[in-house]
């Protein structure tokens, strides 16, 4: 079991769904859209047709059913491995949802954990004053390194050049944890699963973590440019 070292308390935002997007309120008052607002609203027109492109294949009743099963498996894996880092068991369940999500965690357990010495916060909420806020899956040491760490679920493997709004995700949640807590985060870790439970990593720092933060700023700057 990884051991907890709750260094750092983190903050309980209040979050709002709202038309133009998610929001945080932060402890100063104000409303700050969420990490993944900001991308979504800056997305490349590029990406924006591809996934028009898929659903209109697909069709856009099976596809919203399997984003929904996936948003599904996903929730519950990460319910699966948050109640592991607390209590050092799975949950498990009964239903077919359950069951794979409990394999694709126990997947991340036995590959990836290993290399985590300790976890500070699970389900972090992290916001960076007056620009924007959202919730990291879990900051702790890995592999010798600060680090902000996510999990994620997929259908199929993924490839690099597909996931680059999760190594955003991960510069924006290092930036605010370092702007409210004086840390020096440069690290971030991807842990994923398939629901064929084939696992991948990726470990971003150095030189590959900084191009990746300015491309974060670079879209914080255009959402507020509009």
């Amino acid at each position: 079991m990884v051991k907890h070292n709750p260094l750092y308390e983190y903050a309980q935002l209040k979050r709002r769904d709202l038309p133009e997007g998610r929001r945080y309120e932060t402890p100063d008052g104000r409303a700050v859209p969420s990490v993944t607002t900001i991308l979504d609203k800056t997305k490349s027109e590029e990406k924006k047709q591809a996934l028009q492109n898929w659903r209109n294949w697909v069709g856009h009743e099976k596809a919203q059913a399997i984003v929904t099963e996936a948003a599904n498996r996903g929730t519950s894996m990460h319910s699966q491995l948050e109640h592991y880092l607390e209590h050092g068991v799975l949950k498990g369940g009964s239903n077919l949802v359950h069951q794979q999500s409990a394999l694709m965690a126990q997947r991340i357990i036995d590959d990836y954990f290993p290399d985590m010495e300790e976890w500070w916060g699970s389900e972090a909420k992290l916001y960076h004053p007056g620009l924007y806020a959202g919730t990291t899956d879990l900051t702790g040491i890995y592999r010798g390194k600060p680090s902000i760490i996510d999990f994620k679920q997929t259908n199929k493997p993924k490839k690099t050049e597909w996931i680059d709004d999760y190594f955003m995700q991960g510069a924006a949640y290092a930036a605010a944890h370092n702007e409210l807590f004086g840390t020096e985060i440069e690290q971030i870790v991807i842990l994923m699963c398939s629901k064929d439970v084939e696992p991948q990593r990726w470990i971003v720092q150095g030189q590959e973590f900084r191009d990746w933060s300015d491309k974060w700023w670079d879209r914080v700057e255009q959402f507020y440019r509009g």
